[in-house]
């Protein structure tokens, strides 16, 4: 017997379904939403995805009119939302509130740790007010435990630009932020305070006072951050 893709059923629920359970789909959903647009941008915000499914996966949204392709002013192609991919964004706000109050422990489980991830959302939620006056400002990362080619990172900060790095680009270093991939992660997710993390020792920032006490005002926190450091329901408690 031939297995037919959709579920068979006029429920509303099953038609979205059809679109949006794909695996890898809610996640490629979920990048455009934030703004990025070329393949490549997308590629880092899914870095465990084949290049091939994603494509693929671009083609199913095209067709279901989510996703438009539109010609780049670089060359190539750019993925836009269409209104009815717009229209998805409290979906997926939601799916990731009630990840953050009702899954949280998983969120930072051995398994989902994913460096390239967190250092490219880190990048996209930095704002760039590193250094006042808008001159080059250099953060090293290093996570500790991460795989030796994964452990050190930089975001340098141009003035009208910021820039991650997993080779070193040659610049001097003006501060050194040292964690965990789990800590940075969970400080991220807004799990643990910056306070309590360089309190516990967890958090390292080496460089002169003024650009330490900066970290703050350019290291923005995950838009899912004040649901993660909202208390846990007594419900997920064993």
């Amino acid at each position: 017997m031939t297995e037919t893709r959709g579920y068979g059923q006029f429920c509303p629920v099953a038609i979205a379904a059809e679109v949006l359970a794909e695996r890898w789909t809610p996640l490629v959903i979920r990048e455009l939403l934030l703004g990025s647009t070329r393949f490549n941008d997308l590629q880092r915000g899914v870095p465990r995805m084949s290049s091939s499914l994603l494509a693929r996966r671009l083609r199913e949204l095209e067709f279901a009119g989510i996703v438009e392709r539109r010609p780049s002013a670089h060359g190539g192609s750019e993925y836009h939302l269409t209104p009815a991919g717009h229209d998805l964004f409290p979906i997926v706000e939601r799916m990731g509130l009630w990840a953050q109050r009702w899954m949280r422990h998983d969120l930072t489980g051995p398994a989902n740790l994913d460096p390239d991830l967190l250092m490219w959302d880190i990048r996209r939620t930095v704002t760039n007010r590193a250094r006042p006056g808008g001159g080059r400002f250099v953060a090293e990362f290093h996570l500790a435990g991460a795989l030796p080619r994964r452990q050190r990172w930089w975001l340098v900060f141009e003035p009208d630009a910021v820039d991650l790095c997993y080779r070193d680009p040659g610049f001097e270093v003006d501060l050194f932020v040292a964690a965990s991939p789990r800590v940075l992660t969970q400080i991220w997710l807004g799990h643990v305070s910056i306070d309590q993390a360089l309190r516990e020792g967890w958090l390292r920032l080496d460089g002169s006072r003024q650009d330490v006490a900066a970290f703050r005002s350019w290291f923005v926190l995950s838009p899912f951050a004040p649901a993660g450091a909202a208390p846990e329901p007594a419900a997920d408690r064993p």
